[in-house]
């Protein structure tokens, strides 16, 4: 053999060794979404053609140096995607599998080495023998490998369904005056919890089927404690054990179109963007007004969605029935409770998004709910228990990123008619509901994961009632709440987060008279 096809050969091991030894060693610059694809998905495919490569153009400055070491020894391997990952790093054992398969595939085409120059030969030999020691090192991290990979897959309870879940622990409380009273403090210290369990199985790798398992223990700051909604926690709730929180199936109809399927537990925060930082229950916001518009609270339950891109634009469309499965009157798919909504959303730049949301809702009497369970009883019934409301709902929303903080927000407003006779309204009664917010955020403040918070803003609030008697007038809320949260996430590890905080309601119920109310919590989050 020639010196000149001597250092063609070193030089491409070399070529080999800074671009691409990784490529056909253990894999371990794999991706954890190809690692977690079965064995044959993500097995390192081996190529005959530079071509096959697609990130592998010829103008690269090794391209005919590796083009020679794929076309001519056949010792280059591609990863799944069809990509070449040229500017991985390696390791020394992965420079070692790498030299040691090319020198194979050498020796295999000159017939055993019997046609090489024997100081060509002894080379080739001393390369090997450098780094016998890492090969040998490497196969024994293989063969154990392997054998956890077998223990894991005989043990596994699914190959297709992946476990993750999150638990909150909350010691909180309420400060001040109940509704309606001049003094006194209706709660008392309360530490309680909230476990939820995904399983989350995939049938094509680009699909999705959630089930939730969830148990809260964690009573409500409502209207039965402190006597408003304004006061609530985003976290908390009750379940009289294990109920079945989320069945939904989300799968690809296109590359920029996703459908969905929903049993139970989706709502249209689910399936539309609603533009917030803070919308997290378990690493947002502590209040259930400050995480996001109310206006995605409206729809909810079982239905269908889509989700569509379109380069900056996006478009969710949705609908949903709180009471799908129930064929009594006033209820079902269609005739109950039920919303169809439409988002869409701009996104020019990572800094910047802008949101407008519609939804058109049909309240059956005794179902009402205007404000999501967040603003004032007028603003979430305005016309009495017995009366059926048609709703039409409009809100936007908006973040701007400035360098270390972000700005964002929402308004919204509801345009609601009540439908049917009750409580002395009649058809053709009409209410509006606003309401707004401003957040201020500082991701990463004091360390990675960490969250600072400020939000400010206006909860649900019957502005105006038109009544078909002008004798019956005076529904609306009178005065405005002020709603200030302030809170502080700070992440002890990636799996642990605890966050102190508090909020506080001016003139809760929109209404002078009451006192302020203070809620105060100390949330400690665990994910895996």
């Amino acid at each position: 053999m020639s010196n000149l096809w001597w250092s063609a050969l070193t030089g491409s091991a070399s070529l080999l060794s800074l671009l691409t030894l990784s490529n056909v060693a253990h894999g371990q610059q794999l991706s954890v979404e190809e690692l977690s694809l079965p064995d044959s998905s993500r097995s390192l495919d081996q190529v005959t053609s530079v071509s096959q490569l697609s990130d592998v153009q010829p103008t690269d400055w090794a391209f005919q140096a590796l083009q020679s070491l794929v076309e001519r020894y056949g010792c280059i391997a591609g990863y799944p995607d069809g990509t070449f990952r040229g500017n991985n790093f390696m390791t020394r054992f992965e420079f070692a599998a790498g030299l040691n398969a090319c020198l194979d595939q050498i020796v295999a085409i000159v017939g055993g080495g019997d046609t090489l120059d024997p100081s060509d030969l002894a080379t080739i030999r001393r390369l090997q023998e450098e780094f016998a020691a890492e090969l040998a090192t490497l196969r024994g991290r293989v063969d154990g490998l392997e054998a956890r990979t077998a223990e894991l897959e005989a043990n596994q309870f699914s190959t297709t369904t992946k476990l993750n879940g999150e638990v909150i622990f909350a010691l909180s409380d309420t400060f001040g005056a109940a509704v309606g009273e001049s003094s006194g403090d209706p709660t008392q210290t309360q530490f309680g919890y909230r476990a939820r369990l995904n399983f989350d199985a995939s049938f094509t790798g680009r699909d999705r089927l959630r089930v939730r398992l969830q148990d809260r223990n964690l009573v409500n700051f409502g209207t039965g404690n402190t006597g408003t909604n304004m006061t609530r926690l985003g976290f908390a709730g009750t379940t009289d054990g294990v109920e079945l929180a989320r069945l939904a199936y989300r799968f690809p109809i296109t590359d920029n179109i996703r459908g969905y399927l929903s049993g139970t537990g989706l709502s249209a925060e689910n399936i539309s963007d609603a533009i917030s930082p803070i919308a997290s229950g378990g690493a947002g916001a502590l209040s259930r007004f400050g995480r996001y518009n109310p206006v995605f609270r409206l729809s909810s339950g079982a239905g269908v969605g889509l989700q569509a891109s379109f380069g900056d634009l996006g478009l969710d469309l949705g609908y949903l029935a709180g009471n799908a499965n129930n064929p009594t009157p006033g209820n079902g798919f269609f005739n109950g409770e039920q919303g169809v909504f439409a988002n869409v959303t701009y996104s020019p730049s990572n800094n910047f998004n802008l949101g407008v949301f519609y939804d058109r809702h049909h309240f059956p009497g005794g179902q009402v709910n205007l404000s999501g369970s967040t603003g004032s009883r007028r603003a979430t019934n305005p016309f009495g228990s017995d009366v059926a409301v048609g709703a039409d709902t409009l809100g936007s929303q908006f973040r701007l990123g400035l360098g270390a903080i972000d700005l964002s927000g929402w308004v919204g407003f509801t345009w609601a008619n009540a439908q049917n006779n009750g409580n002395g309204f009649e058809s053709g009664d009409r209410a509006e509901v606003i309401n707004y917010a401003l957040a201020l955020t500082a991701p990463d403040l004091g360390g990675p994961g960490n969250l600072a918070g400020l939000v400010v803003g206006v909860p649900p609030q019957a502005t105006r009632v038109q009544r078909s008697d002008p004798a019956l007038l005076g529904q609306e809320d009178t005065d405005t709440s002020l709603h200030i949260e302030a809170f502080y996430r700070y992440r002890l590890s990636d799996n642990i987060a605890i966050t102190p905080g508090f909020f506080v309601i001016t003139n809760p119920e929109h209404n002078s008279n009451n006192e302020a109310q203070w809620v105060g919590t100390i949330r400690t989050t665990f994910s895996f």
